[in-house]
């Protein structure tokens, strides 16, 4: 026989296998767009917005969907019931971590983020128990956020009211915080070491968010065989993960395991314990590992510390310059309420809700998230008359949530007012949602959104800002809108009140 023919017939054979194996799951699954071959759904996604994507397929399927990436399905949660359905309602199915190849081969498995089943509940557990005797939730971690604020604005003070990028000096801040919680220590804002690490956090995150680590995430030999930005991820993930190890082994050095200074000794004198469970002659691999694990953990505390909440604080600076009767607003109630000699407490928040609002409202309207990381549900479960089988990834729609326009009237217009009632108090809602929801929740939220009102209170106690564009010329829409929403580049002034 002929052999192209031979191909032609195989490919043929090939393709209607695909077919039928796609079609044949479908019927148990949620409804969804019929996949192709191979690529399945990849084409009706713009993966340059993909929450815009998520959006208008929700209104032809619905707000249980699924989708193909490639060949695997992976269901959509659409809108606030949905995802406290699954995430809330069912919390330990659906806490299963979902596929995301870039990140999986990264950490191996290991750590807070991308760990999952008893790794990743022993891990939270653990981190959970030490960020809480270090002080997480307590006077003690206030202070460190408050000393880290005064440094903050001192460094602003030096740019003389001259205009300045903020990006690298509002990374300093929240990266100063995790790093006197991970290694009790802080940097100077001059530190070249320090300012590379800030540097790479940035670019990594950049990274995650190109649309072509998602062609990636959805093709993973891709990874092996492809130039692209998904190997100065590794590069740069590799270097800070060393960065860590190489303070392990310093504080492995000094360690008295009766006074911990920081995460890093509790987490030393969890391996010593650990180590005592092995003989002595089998202990190397499991020790090899604990120490891997550690380096991971932190470096998920570290960088996902750091850039979450620096992005947030510039996207805030942005809008405040876009709309500066709001920043004159959040001014007038700092003076108010705080003044100008003393330096601003959490106990101020619950007498500034306009503030407060503003800081929510930020959150809700940058949407840094937009489907929060893969979930993957553990087991088989009937949800909502579909059927889910185990280890299906779940991709939870949280732009969905924080736009949800029955909740947040005009959800594309940035508008405190979202966050206050008729009498201009602050008002909760349960669609804020900018941490996700469930089990897996950011375990940070509580050190962010402290993080977030200080910082932000302090510098707009301090300075006034000047924007180098007419207000009305100030583009706040994202550059990239991936795994994360970055905001455009800009300059500033921050003129000292």
């Amino acid at each position: 026989m002929d052999p192209v023919l031979v191909l032609v017939l195989t490919l043929s054979c090939l393709f209607l296998l695909s077919l039928w194996s796609q079609s044949s799951g479908r019927g148990k699954l949620p409804p969804g767009p019929t996949p192709l071959p191979i690529i399945g759904n990849l084409l009706q996604i713009d993966v340059k917005d993909i929450h815009k994507s998520l959006t208008n397929l929700s209104k032809v399927y619905g707000p249980v969907y699924t989708l193909y990436l490639g060949r695997k399905p992976t269901v959509v949660l659409h809108g606030y019931e949905a995802v406290k359905e699954a995430l809330v309602d069912h919390g330990e199915i659906f806490a299963g971590r979902g596929s995301f190849p870039v990140l999986e081969r990264a950490t191996k498995g290991m750590g807070i983020v991308f760990s999952s089943g008893n790794i990743w509940k022993d891990t939270k557990r653990f981190s959970l128990m030490t960020l809480r005797n270090l002080g997480m939730g307590k006077r003690s971690i206030e202070d460190r956020v408050q000393e880290e604020a005064r440094c903050l604005v001192e460094e602003l003070r030096k740019t003389n009211g001259s205009p300045c990028d903020p990006t690298f000096i509002l990374g300093c801040a929240p990266c100063n915080v995790i790093s006197s919680i991970v290694f009790q220590g802080r940097f100077d804002y001059k530190d070249q070491d320090f300012l590379n690490l800030i540097e790479k956090i940035d670019e990594m995150t950049n990274v995650l968010s190109d649309p072509w680590l998602q062609v990636c995430n959805t093709f993973p030999v891709l990874l092996d065989y492809c130039p692209g930005g998904h190997n100065l991820f590794f590069k740069h993930y590799t270097f800070i993960k060393n960065y860590i190890l190489e303070k392990i082994k310093e504080h492995d050095e000094s360690l008295d395991v009766t006074m911990p200074r920081d995460f890093i000794d509790y987490f030393l004198i969890k391996e010593r314990q650990e180590k005592h469970n092995f003989n002595r002659k089998d202990c190397n691999q499991p020790l090899k590992n604990m120490l891997e694990h550690m380096a991971i953990t932190m470096t998920d505390l570290f960088t996902a510390g750091t850039e979450t909440t620096s992005t947030t604080l510039r996207y805030a600076l942005l809008l405040l310059l876009k709309y500066p009767h709001v920043t004159a607003k959040v001014q007038e109630e700092i003076e108010r309420v705080i003044g100008k000699h003393r330096s601003p407490c959490m106990q101020d928040r619950s007498h500034m809700p306009y503030t407060d609002a503003v800081i929510h409202e930020v959150q809700r309207f940058i949407n840094l998230t937009p489907t929060a990381l893969p979930h993957e549900v553990t087991c088989d479960i009937k949800f909502r008359n579909y059927f889910i089988p185990k280890g299906t990834s779940v991709i939870p729609s949280l732009s969905s949530v924080l736009y949800d326009s029955k909740e947040f009237p005009n959800p594309e217009k940035f508008d405190p007012g979202h966050f206050l009632n008729e009498n201009g108090n602050f008002k909760k809602s349960n669609c804020f949602m900018p941490f996700s929801a469930g089990k897996r929740m950011c375990a940070g939220e509580g050190l962010a959104r402290m993080e977030l009102f200080l910082f932000l209170t302090s510098i707009l106690q301090n300075f006034n800002l000047k924007p180098l564009a007419h207000p009305k010329d100030i583009n706040t829409t994202p550059v990239i809108s991936g795994l994360t929403s970055v905001p455009p580049p800009y300059q500033l002034c921050f003129i000292p009140i």
